[in-house]
């Protein structure tokens, strides 16, 4: 199928899978993945992964991360990063790292297929999250507040150990292993550097009653009014292109970006108008492709050896769930609230894939441990949402919901 009519079939079939699981109460992502797992290799063969679709993903990534820093303040996240948010973060990248590991170890696996194991398990996809959180309404809650920064802080770790690995030569020694790490450790602390030097800019703006509204106000005078949404886009851009030079995912500036555009450092008048944008374009038509995409990455091949993908899948789904319980609780978060956030932080989608394929692509993997990531990344997307569920059924969830918003 060419590009487009790819693009057809996925949007359709995405939006009407999930239509029918949110007219059972269902999130509509689940029937999204669905609908890719039926239309890929795995079952009619009629839409396969390609460069092109995945470049519209990645469009997609990035409108679901930029509607998301429209919701969230930059000072909440910071807050979740502190203290106890911290051990959080901690604990829900290295009890998983260390399961992973010790899979990979039990069955006989070298050090590389250790770390990435490790790695890929201890990831959550930002995005997934995001996009949960947001079709159930709690975007504004503590679970949210605390999985998207556990979310952002776990996947730079990964990123900065992938960052170190990449950069391990061949022959490996301890003064090459030190320069490694320091080139990582550099890069991090340039990218936290730009982040809270704009920040402080704000920051410092905002304590002197300075405005900078004008800014894009005069840029809409130049060029229209239609130009918002493309000072919007270029100023989020300029954050992931800062990130992805570093070596962290676009994703990762990106998100950090679209959280410095609220409506003190925004045109109030149109912000509204912004926000309506997106979600159409997010919700409506990029979002479902992403997640349909994720379907099509499902390959049957995992199932060719049944024990290895089985029990790296059920350490995936019950180290990350102990580790959010365990963090949440740490917290301050009642019981049912930390089960809440252990199942948020268990999507893994893109962001795994991302990891996984450079794993695959440089050799530290072979085809059976990149079949057995892919699946599990599938796999855990797709049962985020449904023990969330489990975990907020009914009438508890709206509750909690109103709560949030309160």
């Amino acid at each position: 199928m060419s590009l487009l009519s790819s693009l057809l079939v996925l949007i359709v079939a995405a939006r009407l899978l999930g239509r029918l699981f949110a007219r059972y109460k269902q999130p509509e992502m689940i029937g999204e993945i669905l609908a890719g797992i039926v239309l890929g290799p795995a079952l009619l063969n009629l839409i396969a992964p390609n460069a092109a679709l995945s470049g519209v993903t990645e469009l997609a990534i990035f409108l679901i991360i930029l509607n998301a820093g429209l919701e969230i303040r930059f000072a909440d996240i910071l807050e979740a990063m502190r203290g106890r948010g911290l051990l959080l973060a901690a604990l829900s990248f290295l009890i998983p790292f260390i399961g992973g590991a010790a899979v990979a170890a039990a069955y006989d696996q070298d050090v590389m297929r250790m770390v990435f194991l490790g790695l890929c398990i201890s990831i959550t996809a930002l995005p997934v999250a995001v996009k949960l959180l947001e079709s159930l309404g709690i975007l504004h809650t503590r679970v949210a507040k605390y999985a998207l920064a556990t979310a952002v802080a776990n996947d730079v770790a990964a990123l900065f150990i992938l960052g170190i690995v990449l950069n391990m030569p061949q022959s490996l020694n301890l003064a090459d292993a030190a320069g490694a790490v320091g080139i990582a450790t550099l890069k991090l602390g340039a990218l936290a550097l730009v982040v809270l030097s704009m920040n402080g800019l704000l920051t410092w703006l905002d304590k002197r009653d300075i405005s900078i509204h004008a800014v894009p106000e005069s840029l809409i005078r130049v060029f229209g009014p239609e130009a918002l949404f493309g000072i919007v886009i270029i100023f989020v851009l300029v954050f992931g292109t800062i990130s992805e030079a570093l070596g962290f995912h676009f994703v990762i500036g990106a998100f950090f970006g679209a959280l410095f555009l609220d409506k003190r450092h925004f045109l109030a008048s149109r912000y509204e108008d912004l926000r309506g944008t997106l979600a159409s374009i997010t919700s409506g038509f990029l979002a479902p492709i992403f997640f349909a995409y994720l379907g099509l990455e499902f390959h049957p091949e995992a199932f060719s050896e049944f024990g290895f993908p089985a029990v790296v899948i059920v350490v995936s789904i019950l180290t990350k769930l102990f580790a959010g319980w365990l963090g949440g609780r740490i917290v301050g978060m009642a019981n049912r609230e930390a089960i809440g956030l252990g199942c948020v932080l268990n999507g893994r989608g893109v962001m795994e894939l991302v990891v996984a394929g450079i794993a695959y692509q440089k050799g530290f993997i072979g085809p059976t441990m990149f079949s057995t990531l892919v699946l599990m990344g599938i796999l855990t997307t797709f049962l985020t949402p449904i023990l969330f569920k489990q975990a907020f059924r009914g009438d508890r969830l709206v509750k909690y919901r109103g709560e949030g918003a309160g």
